[in-house]
């Protein structure tokens, strides 16, 4: 791999492991102050991508990337306070069967809605093309170039380009991340929801309506995944599976961060976008990564079959392989402290 494309894969893979983070502050601030796994939150982000794809139709591409989230947001207040609510006091099986049932009734009901097919959401003309380009001159070392090089530049040199969406993508989830980190340390809100984390029955005594707070930050993580799946939808792809595709994931980012930390989602999600993504960028079998490693293997021995596997092939596994290093080593995650 040429040094330009190790650049633009670390550059893709952080881009994509913030779009990990913006699903996953979510689900990781539900389940800090309330408890609940929402195993429904990757609905929240489907519904995102197409609610959208409809508002973009009529509203515009950067309307419905205000709208969509807030929508998302209202409805995932409105199951809380009629659906959740009810059934936290059955415990935590209840809760996780509720929300599996709603993660099935909002696959059934945009399959009805919008159909099976893929839908044509693309992202604005703004963000069409590349945000910059990386040419590598003989002679001449690597230079960075806004926007897309000169085609006569790149028939003489090595020119790859970054796109757009990948860079106002990262540009959102760090956005999102500084207004978290502003209402949790600067609010009284996010001081209220802080207390609540650890001492809810006294934050009910000192007088604040935690039953709402409980509302407010389920509608906020809801919302935060619309968000995400406006984006990530314009990004890739808008259809039913992208929920299937993206939610365990997401589950693996919260585990192996550390239940209820939003630190430790944000490491998680880099850590496991960078990997994901230098996996696929790297045509490299087993083999040849340990011979690089020093170590003695043959792909024609025992376990030739598994040693003469590409990384690019093992790239969907490699987050549960970590996911079950990191329980073996940290049970509590990189940054957990909670005991459940």
């Amino acid at each position: 791999m040429t040094t330009e494309a190790l650049i633009v894969s670390l550059l893709s893979g952080l881009s994509y492991g913030l779009l990990l983070f913006m699903l996953s502050a979510g689900l990781t601030l539900v389940f800090g102050l309330m408890g609940v796994l929402n195993f429904a939150h990757a609905s929240f982000y489907m519904l995102g991508a197409y609610l959208g794809h409809t508002l973009a139709r009529g509203l515009g591409f950067w309307a419905a990337l205000l709208l969509a989230p807030l929508l998302v947001a209202l409805l995932g207040a409105a199951f809380e306070q009629q659906v959740l609510r009810r059934t936290h006091r059955l415990g935590a099986l209840a809760e996780l069967l509720v929300t599996f049932g709603l993660a099935i009734v909002v696959l059934e009901v945009v399959q009805l809605a919008w159909g099976r097919s893929v839908l044509d959401f693309g992202p604005p003309p703004l963000l069409q093309g590349p945000a910059f380009t990386l040419v590598a001159a003989p002679g001449a070392g690597l230079q960075l170039l806004a926007g897309a090089a000169p085609q006569a530049l790149c028939a003489q040199a090595s020119c790859t380009p970054f796109p757009a969406t990948r860079a106002f993508m990262a540009l959102v989830a760090l956005f999102m991340l500084l207004l978290l980190w502003l209402l949790a340390t600067r609010t009284r809100a996010g001081l209220v929801v802080q207390a609540a984390l650890t001492q809810p029955q006294m934050v009910q005594a000192l007088g604040h309506d935690v039953p709402r707070t409980f509302t407010w930050v389920f509608a906020l993580g809801c919302g935060l995944a619309g968000l995400a799946g406006v984006v990530g939808g314009a990004t890739f792809v808008t259809e039913p599976a992208m929920a299937a595709a993206l939610g365990p994931i997401v589950f693996v980012v919260v585990v192996v961060g550390g239940l209820g930390s939003l630190t430790g989602a944000f490491a998680a999600s880099l850590l496991i976008g960078v990997m994901q993504t230098l996996a696929v960028g790297v045509d490299a079998s087993l083999a040849t990564l340990a011979q690089a490693l020093g170590l003695a293997v043959g792909a024609h021995g025992p376990g030739g079959p598994l040693l003469r596997l590409k990384l690019s092939q093992l790239a969907p596994v490699l987050p549960y392989l970590l996911l079950v290093a990191v329980l073996v080593a940290r049970p509590r995650g990189l940054l957990g402290r909670r005991e459940d």
